[in-house]
């Protein structure tokens, strides 16, 4: 019960300034979200606030997924693919009352042993100041905090040196991925 408590209950969380999670005043605009706060931090005149809160509207999201180019998905897909993920992480920016999805990540897992990370996505405006580092971060650190051992990724060919950087190797037992895909 402990796991599933943690993901519905948010005052375990904490911010990494000392505030209590939640219970901020309204004007940092942290008590918008419903899933625990991974961390916080200060950037120019935003706050950015990392969370597991996965009350996401689909159609913000997809407003980021089209800011870096990628190809849109059925809704109704994304939606189903939020919910039965094992972790979503994602990365907001507050200006007062205000917040807007600057960045999203996802986690499938067996529950045990493995993950694998999909759909890691920054906001271009917020690209290139380390916040996708932090992400990825924040979101290894919590599988890890799962006792998943085993994380993998799929990265296209222009992001694969800055998972490197990460820690991330390409094929590092020589075991060579293999795919299906229908006709």
């Amino acid at each position: 019960m402990g796991f599933w408590k943690s993901w519905f209950n948010p005052s375990g969380s904490t911010l990494t300034n000392g505030l209590s999670p939640l219970d901020t005043p309204d004007k940092t605009g942290l008590n918008q979200f419903t899933g625990q706060i991974l961390r916080e931090q200060v950037i120019g005149n935003s706050r950015i606030c990392f969370t597991t809160d996965r009350d996401i509207d689909l159609f913000e999201l997809e407003e980021l997924c089209d800011a870096v180019g990628w190809a849109r998905r059925p809704l109704r897909k994304v939606k189903k693919a939020i919910q039965f993920s094992f972790l979503v992480v994602s990365m907001w920016e507050l200006r007062g009352s205000k917040r807007r999805l600057i960045g999203f990540s996802r986690a499938t897992s067996d529950h045990a042993f493995n993950a694998t990370i999909w759909d890691v996505v920054i906001h271009p405006d917020f690209q290139g100041k380390g916040l996708g580092k932090t992400l990825m971060q924040q979101i290894i650190k919590k599988l890890r905090s799962e006792d998943i051992s085993n994380i993998t990724l799929f990265a296209d060919a222009h992001v694969v040196d800055f998972y490197q950087r990460l820690g991330f190797l390409s094929d590092p037992e020589g075991i060579k991925g293999m795919f299906w895909y229908p006709d």
